[in-house]
């Protein structure tokens, strides 16, 4: 069975595509939906040159589709029609852990297309899921966060002692909700370790940012 991953670079869809590889299935393209300009995504405000990296390390294309808010459903169903005939689907995979809209949405858009919506780590206790996902050799570092985490946690590596520190401060430790977002540097499915550029911190209404030198 030949896959999509909704790629968002960080932990979650990597390591829901890691176990739809280990059960046999094979990716064929990572998809990302990128702002306006197709510079810069989404869902973590990564730049396209750090995503684009991520990808050639797995040696797979990566679709960064620009898009806004506002058409954003139209263009994801359409993205997925169109790949689904270009790479031969027969599904997509994406990294949600337990919350029902999200999960709803995957499978209309996925229905609208013809294509099984795989969620590998659905319900899956999410203490015991970060630790897994560490255990496995997911390496990420926090790119974003709330001001409730604060600045001081951006650019640190995503360990187990960090996740339980998270946890005990009442901050869901895989950032299910939104308090952080993570940006992998290397995995199985990678060659090796991305190279990452210099980075400065921001904080804009409440979130805190990592800002890539190479996209200020």
């Amino acid at each position: 069975m030949n896959f999509l991953t909704s790629w968002s670079g960080g932990k979650d869809s990597c390591y829901a595509m890691i176990q739809a590889v280990n059960t046999g299935l094979v990716p064929k393209v990572l998809l990302n939906m990128m702002n306006e300009n197709g510079q810069i995504s989404r869902s973590h405000g990564l730049p396209l040159s750090i995503l684009n990296q991520q990808a050639q390390k797995m040696q797979l294309p990566l679709e960064g589709i620009p898009t806004t808010w506002g058409d954003y459903e139209a263009k994801f169903i359409s993205t997925l029609k169109t790949h689904k005939i270009k790479y031969d689907l027969d599904a997509a995979v994406f990294g949600d852990i337990d919350l029902q809209a999200h999960k709803d949405w995957e499978d209309k858009v996925c229905q609208a297309a013809s294509l099984k919506a795989i969620l590998p780590l659905w319900q899956q206790d999410r203490i015991k899921l970060v630790n897994e996902i560490i255990e496995n050799g997911v390496e990420t570092m926090i790119v974003s966060c709330n001001t409730i985490m604060g600045e001081s946690y951006l650019g640190k590596i995503l360990t187990k002692e960090l996740a339980l520190e998270l946890k005990e401060k009442g901050i869901d430790p895989c950032g299910e909700n939104g308090e952080f977002h993570t940006l992998v540097l290397n995995c199985s499915l990678f060659s090796e370790r991305i190279t990452l550029p210099k980075f400065s911190i921001k904080t804009y209404n409440d979130y805190c940012f990592v800002v890539w030198e190479d996209f200020v």
